[in-house]
């Protein structure tokens, strides 16, 4: 008996209708990655695991969907590694992982290639990577991430850029949204202000937390992590500054006042907000939070974070800056900054609030119909001129009733069809049907291309 299939948990299907709305996301993502100068890269799936572990902390190590050696990989296996636990026991039945982000891949491919790139080198990267997470509501197994970053500058103009690239990305989507910037050197100053120093870490993974479980908890979590209650008096503070981005950086002065890297974090905010006014960009949607921490370690300067107005969704942009990329691969001192969209939530976003552009679903522009075979035959080369005029165009396969074939141009939202039936072969005119109005017109094949690329 045959089993139903059935898909994996935590993966999906992209229909045609789906997949048209997805690539207008990549398309127009794409189209201002390149006008900022960055060059596309793709690497393999599947990474070795020495390339992976280590890059995402003992959480993310377990995420790592992990491919079994080919071939026999229990033979190796002995009594004394099945009683040390599944950590020791997967390097030896494992070798390669599935890729977790585009980040760690990146960095490889630029330690592996480092004397034939142009530095600074600008890359981006739009492919599925895998977790092996607890599939829920807008979390996936398996979902694209797409990637933009520059290695080998310090430069804050880079920053000033990613900015300006978030704007437009977001304006060409029509998405509202507020962007929220911070730097981790200030975190690290936040701890050393408050009098816990070398607890950023810390501090920062409970911070992250502000806006889903408030500050009281966020106080709690900290003084179980062994902050001291000094600590915590001093920190309060923090959470009241308020004002336009200028008005905090004056607060954010006085607060940072006794912290060398606190100092050196507002300065590249300050330095970095200079270059956005020279580009021209506005505070409009950008807002200096200093409560952002965003979850992952190996950001060291700027951070940035997106999330959509009008709809309840986590955030839909994330980056920032970091001083090490390549060097956990031996290869340190190479600075980069990155950013990364999440197109499916981004998508999720156009689909709530209807910004999808309505002829997305068209694939097919005009269907060509006919009553038998000899008429089939007589639109063939007009199907081939119809493309050649740049239209989308296809011809009914089969000998089938004109309903059947009417029906299929219905199912696939093909706006125009011709019906050619022996009328048409002796008159040459050829009967032109909008299936949006239904109106029917009689015209030669020219004039029907016309009205179609009107």
């Amino acid at each position: 008996m045959s089993s139903k299939p059935s898909l994996a948990r935590g993966t999906r299907d992209f229909g045609p209708e789906k997949m048209v709305k997805r690539n207008y996301i990549f398309d127009t993502i794409k189209a201002v990655f390149q006008r900022f100068g960055f060059q596309p890269l793709e690497t393999p799936s599947m990474e070795n695991l020495s390339v992976l572990m280590g890059k995402y902390g003992d959480e993310g190590d377990q995420l790592l969907f992990k491919i079994l050696n080919s071939g026999n990989f229990s033979e190796k296996i002995s009594q004394t590694d099945l009683d040390e636990g599944y950590k020791k026991l997967t390097t030896k039945i494992s070798e390669k992982g599935l890729r977790y982000d585009l980040t760690v891949p990146f960095a490889r491919y630029v330690v592996m290639n480092r004397n034939e790139l142009p530095l600074p080198f600008k890359r981006y990267q739009i492919q599925p990577v895998w977790r092996a997470d607890r599939p829920q509501k807008g979390r996936y197994r398996e979902f694209y991430q797409c990637d933009a970053d520059v290695v080998g500058t310090d430069s804050l103009i880079c920053e000033a850029e990613i900015v300006m690239m978030i704007q437009e990305v977001m304006q060409s989507l029509n998405i509202n949204f507020n962007l929220k910037i911070n730097n981790r050197k200030i975190l690290s100053g936040l701890s050393e202000a408050i009098g816990a120093a070398g607890q950023e870490a810390a501090l920062a993974v409970a911070i992250d937390k502000l806006d889903k479980i408030g500050q009281e908890k966020v106080m709690e979590e900290l003084a179980e992590r062994g902050f001291s209650e000094e600590a915590l008096a001093n920190l309060t503070p923090v959470f009241s500054i308020t004002g336009s981005n200028q008005e905090k950086f004056t607060k954010l002065e006085e607060l940072l006042q006794t912290s060398e890297v606190g100092k050196k974090g507002i300065e590249e905010l300050r330095e970095m907000w200079n270059y956005m006014t020279a580009f021209g960009v506005t505070d409009e949607n950008i807002e200096l939070d200093i409560t952002l921490a965003r979850g992952l370690s190996y950001y060291t300067g700027a951070i940035f974070e997106v999330k959509a107005l009008d709809v309840q969704i986590g955030s839909i942009t994330g980056g920032g800056r970091y001083d090490n990329l390549t060097g956990t691969f031996g290869v340190p001192g190479l600075s980069g900054v990155g950013i990364s969209f999440g197109v499916d939530r981004i998508y999720d976003v156009l689909e709530e609030l209807n910004l999808f552009p309505n002829n997305q679903a068209v694939t097919t522009k005009l269907l060509f119909c006919h009553f038998g075979k000899e008429e089939q035959n007589y639109t063939l080369p007009l199907l081939r001129a119809a493309r050649e005029r740049g239209i989308n165009a296809e011809v009914f396969p089969d000998n089938a009733k004109i309903k059947k074939q009417l029906d299929y141009a219905d199912r696939k939202k093909i706006p125009f069809v011709v019906i050619v039936g022996s009328d048409e072969l002796q008159s040459g005119l050829l009967t032109l049907k909008d299936m949006t109005s239904g109106e029917q017109f009689k015209l030669s094949i020219d004039d029907i291309f016309a009205k179609i690329n009107e």
